[in-house]
């Protein structure tokens, strides 16, 4: 079984409780307006990538808490990211996943129950831009909800983390901004441009 990745972190500290390995997945039909992640909409792009090598990357890794899945749309995706989950659950690793849907959606689907049976944080909503919000840790506007859907997360996240970017340089001089913020006011500021 393949997964099409934009991109992986394996190591960040800004998406999500504490250290994680990331998954940017490749293709998303949300396409929300002010959408930061545009690169990552088009379902041709990416990398495919084994999910068998991905469980192993992500179990030989040290001092992690959990995964991250986003993107992109995980859930359109959701076979792949539901193996993934749940062996990352498998080994006591917390999985947080975002997604443009909303929860009630997803359980209408049973291509989803795998994915949505292994995830501890799920943070769901469509990004809109007439309701921009960075006051609350991950989120950018304040429709999208947060689901406690075990408890090995709480609302203690509320007041324990903040909005943070990251700021990672390729081998070969590529730049990859991650996290949550006004990234056009950062670009501005650094003097960098966006893809």
């Amino acid at each position: 079984m393949k997964l099409r990745v934009f991109n992986i972190l394996k190591k960040t500290n800004v998406e999500g409780p504490e250290t994680r390995y990331c998954i940017w997945v490749q293709g998303c039909s949300h396409h929300c307006k002010g959408c930061q992640a545009v690169h990552t909409w088009s379902h041709k792009g990416g990398t495919l990538l084994s999910v068998d090598d991905i469980i192993e990357d992500i179990l030989k890794q040290k001092g992690i808490e959990g995964v991250t899945f986003l993107g992109g749309e995980p859930f359109e995706q959701a076979e792949a990211l539901g193996k993934i989950a749940e062996a990352c659950r498998r080994v006591g690793l917390g999985v947080l996943c975002f997604t443009g849907g909303y929860l009630e959606e997803l359980r209408g689907d049973n291509k989803n129950k795998k994915l949505l049976d292994n995830i501890d944080l799920l943070i769901d909503g469509p990004f809109e831009i007439d309701k921009v919000d960075y006051s609350r840790p991950w989120c950018g506007s304040s429709n999208q909800r947060y689901h406690f859907l075990t408890d090995r997360y709480n609302e203690e996240i509320f007041t324990k983390y903040h909005n943070k970017v990251e700021i990672n340089i390729s081998k070969n001089g590529q730049v990859f901004i991650n996290g949550m913020g006004d990234f056009d006011k950062i670009l501005a500021k650094s003097g960098l441009r966006g893809v």
